[in-house]
């Protein structure tokens, strides 16, 4: 099994992990009932989508 030859510093540890986090969702408030709703997704409050209603509610 491969086994690093030297130790790896605190900061290329840090430095490598800069790009693993967390991604916000891209949420925007829904025209209908100004809820705000994930971007390209039935509201969950009023049930519409581009302006229909998709979902009884």
């Amino acid at each position: 099994m491969a086994v690093p030859f030297r130790r790896t510093s605190k900061t290329r540890k840090r430095l490598r992990r800069t790009h693993f986090k967390l991604q916000v969702p891209g949420m925007v408030q829904c025209p209908n009932c100004g809820e705000w709703k994930l971007a390209h997704r039935v509201c969950k409050a009023c049930g519409t989508y581009k302006g229909r209603d998709v979902v009884n509610k």
